[in-house]
């Protein structure tokens, strides 16, 4: 009888004992080698336990302990350790994926090659008893950033981690999941955290957190976990809320847009990618049940298109999307408003129009005149240019839901009629591309206050979906008839246009006359003073009238959201009801204005 010895390395160590067992079964026997470690082989480090994150209380706990390594190792704000525990956080999903991936081609019988080569794989460097992470650990001290950060070879090139993911989108013929690793990483220029203990502490926690230990019967995903952080980083005290739309508004636009699968959606100022995401997680949620493999891949990897300038923004842009489930996001680094491209080999073979935008353009900012030459309506502030950029980019019949500060839109400080929470005044707009607007529905949230101890949920939408199907009037909703207030201008400035013209063939009647005047010797110069009087008269009289008639067909246009159906508050008290409310106000004055003089004699 033969029996097989288990090799390690080619030889038995020699600190390993064995023990042959036998086992006796019918009329057949088996034998067993265990190698048995003796007491003086060096122990294994043990992996920590992965414990099952049940509630989302616990997922938090886990991610906000993360963050607390963090904010003591030289990253004190959100908006410095966001974009550091976004490319861990995004590293230790792409293990775990290309793992189940390398899993399920294999039981297939199809060969898989992962994105990343070894050691630099999750598994490898970073994972507890991951095989480079064991050497570096044990080896010199600074090993392990050195290895990470990267160090100069004989060339004189970088070596290590961070140098070898930024170099893959380079590579020939990089994949696009490489050349997205690549992206994720263009802003990595070392670890941020200040010793090599916080920095293996934190890829431990996370190294904890995976699909097998979330329970997401009980739990939200780990990617509206990572919204929390994002919201972090929006708050005004970091400043990063430029590239945040609060979460409620942005899945308040999606629901109205209502897109489809088979359809194309953009965002062409797209920040965190808050759009793109909620849009890709709207669209799973309604998906029918004769979904097929081929509209999947299409919605996962050719159905969501954004471009972002920022450069701390565009990766995490690309984290969010991954985290999301969206495998190839198709996000241009540059500026959409000039054309001027930092990266766009994520973008090719993107359409020239899309099915929907969805978008929030920057507040307040201004371009040059380089980024104006690209646009019919020449001007310097931002988001006028990205109106009309996103005019021309969608589709005829496309759908478009974007947030507006109420100035582009407003030439008043009328109230808005929708209060998003920031300083300034917000205006949701919805308008489908094709065919001139004919009514414009209103809905009034501007009474809504948003707080940080009364956060914006989209329960105070409510109300407003409750209206929308119908679009009908009430308290807090009007119509604008757009075509009935182009005729009432029309019908207002006729009488003006018509007196301005009755002026021209005036002045026409007076010059001639001054000219036959001037024929006659002696010349009456007084009659012709006159005339010319006249005339000028006339002249301003036509400039003022023209005028007049075009401020009444522009103020067409004028879309102040002016709610004629809101009630203002009415005192119904009686005089003599309001005489004994100041009466009582004035007795607790006084009592008020004693306490003070007997505490302080």
């Amino acid at each position: 009888m033969r029996f097989h010895l288990p090799y390690y390395g080619g030889h038995l160590q020699a600190n390993y004992k064995t023990q042959l067992c036998y086992l006796s079964r019918g009329n057949s026997a088996i034998y067993y080698l265990i190698l048995m470690p003796t007491t003086t082989a060096k122990k294994t480090k043990q992996a920590p336990k992965s414990k099952k994150l049940a509630t989302q209380q616990s997922l938090d706990k886990q991610i906000w302990a993360i963050c607390d390594i963090m904010r003591r190792s030289n990253a004190s704000s959100a908006i410095q350790y966001v974009p550091e525990l976004t490319w861990i956080l995004f590293l230790r999903i792409l293990d775990e994926r290309e793992t189940r991936e390398q899993q399920e081609a294999e039981a297939q019988g199809i060969a898989y090659t992962p994105s990343l080569a070894a050691p630099f794989r999750w598994c490898d460097w970073a994972a507890p008893n991951g095989s480079q992470r064991t050497a570096l650990t044990e080896g010199a001290l600074g090993a392990f950033f050195g290895f990470v950060n990267g160090k100069p070879n004989n060339n004189g090139e970088l070596e290590g981690l961070l140098p070898y993911l930024k170099g893959l989108k380079n590579k020939p013929a990089a994949t696009a999941r490489q050349k997205v690793i690549s992206e994720v990483m263009s802003g990595v220029k070392q670890v941020g955290i200040d010793t090599e203990k916080n920095f293996l502490d934190v890829i431990d926690k996370v190294h904890l957190i995976s699909s097998e230990t979330i329970d997401p019967t009980h739990i939200f995903t780990l990617s509206q976990v990572y919204e929390g952080l994002l919201l972090k980083m929006g708050e005004k005290s970091n400043d990063g809320g430029q590239y945040f739309t609060p979460r409620e508004v942005i899945r308040a636009v999606v629901q109205v847009v209502n897109p489809q699968i088979d359809k194309t959606i953009y965002d062409p100022c797209c920040g965190t990618g808050g759009f793109l995401a909620s849009s890709y997680q709207y669209i799973c949620d309604h998906l029918g049940d004769n979904v097929t493999a081929e509209q999947m891949q299409a919605l996962k990897e050719r159905t969501f298109w954004g471009r972002e300038k920022e450069n701390l923004a565009y990766p995490i842009a690309l984290a969010n999307l991954i985290l999301h489930g969206i495998d190839k996001p198709n996000v241009w680094h540059g500026n959409t408003l000039t054309g001027s491209e930092v990266y766009g080999g994520l973008f090719e073979n993107a359409p020239a129009q899309f099915d929907y935008i969805l978008t929030n353009p920057p507040f307040g900012g201004k371009e040059g005149k380089e980024a104006q030459t690209n646009f019919d309506y020449k001007t310097n502030a931002t988001q006028t240019l990205f109106v009309q950029h996103i005019i021309r980019s969608l589709k005829n019949g496309g759908t478009c839901g974007m947030v507006l500060d109420e100035g582009l839109l407003f030439r008043t400080d009328s109230d808005a009629f929708v209060a998003a929470g920031g300083a300034v005044k917000t205006d949701l707009l919805f308008f489908t591309k094709g065919k001139p607007t004919q009514k414009i529905w209103y809905y009034d949230l501007s009474d809504i206050k948003v707080r940080k101890k009364q956060p914006m949920t989209l329960k105070m939408f409510d109300g407003f979906f409750a209206a929308l199907a119908t679009r009908a009037d009430s308290e807090l909703s009007w119509t604008v008839d757009m075509d009935a207030r182009k005729a009432k201008a029309d019908a207002d400035a006729k009488p003006l246009f018509a007196e301005a013209s009755n002026n021209d063939v005036q002045s026409q009647q007076l010059k001639q006359k001054i000219n036959e005047l001037k024929k006659i010797t002696p010349k009456d110069h007084n009659s012709i003073e006159t005339l010319e009087n006249e005339i000028k008269a006339l002249s301003k009289s036509t400039r003022d009238l023209t005028s007049k008639a075009n401020e009444v067909l522009n103020a067409v246009y004028d879309l102040k959201a002016v709610n004629p159906n809101k009630k203002g508050a009415i005192d119904d008290r009686t005089p003599e009801q309001l005489l004994q409310t100041i009466a009582d106000y004035g007795r607790e004055i006084q009592a008020a204005l004693a306490l003070l003089k007997s505490s302080n004699p």
